[in-house]
């Protein structure tokens, strides 16, 4: 009977590690546009500046940038023209970055695996542009931002199916 019970305990406490695991691994993938697939961000609650998750996070920081604003916008195939519905994520980065005036960023365009490198390259870089444009017309200096093409060289989401070039085709924001 003592064993019994310590083994449900065993399994109970398992079972709640596990499920905290998978909900902050889910939390990760979804921080600033990845979960949903919509560069929303997929965390659960509201910034004080309207954005996806919420949290703890160091004022000014890559984490609140992440976690509570979103740090990416996705782009349709071949396509270097940001969706109404990622236009969004971009005025939250604004005005954070209005708000964090001594931040600097760096935003990398990112590019799917079809494609030749040169190609994807300088599809990256367009992303990268059109990202930046659309900040500098919402206020942010565009001394403070820099760019930089990855092209189809760092995937965020490994696989060759329409899930994965989805999550690929991204401008990411990064703070320096």
């Amino acid at each position: 009977m003592k064993f019994a019970s310590l083994a449900v305990l065993g399994l109970a406490l398992g079972l709640a590690a596990c499920s905290s695991s998978a909900d902050s691994d889910a939390a990760a993938a979804g921080r600033g546009g990845a979960g949903g697939g919509d560069g929303r961000g997929g965390g659960i609650g509201t910034s004080a500046l309207g954005g996806p998750g919420g949290g703890n996070f160091r004022p000014g920081s890559q984490e609140e940038l992440a976690g509570a604003i979103g740090d990416r916008v996705l782009f349709a195939t071949d396509s270097v023209q940001v969706g109404a519905d990622q236009r969004p994520v971009l005025s939250r980065q604004a005005e954070w970055l209005n708000r964090y005036r001594q931040v600097q960023v760096t935003i990398e365009g990112h590019a799917d695996e079809r494609g030749t490198r040169e190609y994807n390259l300088a599809l990256g870089q367009r992303r990268a542009n059109a990202a930046r444009d659309l900040l500098v017309a919402d206020g942010v200096a565009s001394t403070r931002i820099q760019t930089i093409s990855y092209g189809k060289d760092r995937p965020v989401e490994l696989g060759s199916n329409q899930a994965a070039w989805a999550q690929n085709r991204r401008a990411v924001t990064v703070v320096r």
